[in-house]
């Protein structure tokens, strides 16, 4: 194991030097700069659930999903404990990416309704799936500062996206404030105050060097409780989604 990869400012010296996503990615998923979220990832991949105890468990950070040139960005929270932790793939084994994969394919942005595992053949069109925090955290609930030592991985992925990338759906509060401050750095200009988390937010952020602004829009998250309660409906995100698609030239 590098002593690089499990200090605290690795993310901020790998992350800044990626050429391209797959460098990106590569550099992510050998990350351990956060002790409790390292060693939670792993101890889940040790115990298993029941249900998935044939399965070897990823347990390493879970990078980004979709094409290089995408120009609509969807932005969660972290990966699952036995989804994309399990699976090694965003929204992947879990129930969360059982409502999110299915409005995709409704929109012909995805090849597949479900997502059950890596080598499953799904394909996402024109659309990149990331997270603030790319381990899974106990209680669903990183820290800030594993927020914070984890974000120069999603700056220098939305800065390798940004030729393309003209929209922006952030899954949560939570996601929406961890984005805010990469937006900002980026060189998009956010309102004062600062826009507040809703779904069906929307908000245009104009790139400070005359380039083309980009589409912020809120959502719910499609966590299990959202959808069981109803604080989330398939509808709901379907409408979301799509009024993201348009704003980023995919309808």
């Amino acid at each position: 194991m590098a002593d690089e990869e499990t200090a605290p400012g690795f993310p901020l010296r790998r992350a800044a030097h990626a050429r391209d996503l797959l460098e990106l990615d590569s550099a992510l998923v050998a990350c351990r700069a956060c002790p409790r979220l390292v060693a939670w990832r792993e101890e889940v991949g040790r115990v298993r659930r029941r249900a998935y105890r044939e399965w070897e468990y990823w347990a390493r950070p879970v990078p980004g999903f979709g094409p290089a040139d995408a120009s609509l960005a969807i932005v969660g929270l972290a990966p699952a404990a036995h989804g994309g932790n399990r699976t090694g793939r965003a929204f992947t084994g879990d129930p969360s990416g059982d409502v999110l994969y299915a409005a995709l394919h409704a929109l012909g942005l995805a090849s597949r309704p479900s997502a059950v595992r890596r080598d499953d053949g799904l394909e996402l069109y024109g659309v990149r799936i990331s997270m603030p925090v790319h381990c899974a955290p106990p209680d669903n609930t990183p820290t800030v500062t594993e927020r914070d030592t984890c974000r120069p991985w999603l700056a220098r992925e939305l800065e390798l996206l940004r030729p393309t990338l003209r929209a922006v759906v952030v899954l949560g509060g939570f996601g929406w404030q961890a984005l805010l401050p990469v937006l900002a750095h980026a060189g998009l200009r956010l309102p004062r105050p600062r826009p507040r988390f809703g779904h069906g937010a929307e908000v245009l952020l104009p790139d400070l060097a005359g380039g083309r602004g980009l589409h912020l829009v809120g959502c719910y998250h499609p966590s299990r409780r959202n959808v069981s309660t109803g604080i989330l409906t398939p509808a709901m995100l379907g409408e979301v989604l799509a009024r993201a698609a348009g704003l980023a030239g995919l309808r």
